[in-house]
């Protein structure tokens, strides 16, 4: 089916997690139509939003003489999640999956519909 944009819903749920909360949010603002792009935007824009405010943080933390190794570490396993999470998301939405992430998913779905 297409979209207000003229893609293929498939394609577009996919590329709101090309760049992230940065794509989430330009779908969020152009797709009016499609509730599963604007499932998949939301979803991109709260859990990649959300990874890189956590991200800043534990880098900030980082920089704390003796304990700033364990935050070091504790950002790449962070970052190892988030492009687990980045693949397997833009996997199944161009797979026309609406794959719900666990918490950011319910949250997204009361707001979107």
């Amino acid at each position: 089916m297409k979209t207000k944009l003229g893609l293929e819903e498939n394609l577009e749920a996919m590329l709101c997690y090309v760049l992230g909360w940065i794509t989430g949010i330009l779908f969020l603002l152009l797709e009016k139509e499609s509730e599963f792009v604007r499932f998949h935007a939301a979803q991109s824009t709260v859990t990649f939003l959300g990874f890189t405010v956590v991200s800043v943080i534990i880098g900030q933390l980082s920089a704390i003489p003796l304990i700033g190794l364990m935050f070091m570490i504790i950002n790449a396993l962070i970052a190892i999640s988030a492009c687990i999470v980045w693949l397997v998301c833009m996997i199944k939405a161009f797979q026309g999956e609406r794959f719900k992430l666990p918490i950011v998913g319910n949250i997204v779905e009361k707001q979107i519909g």
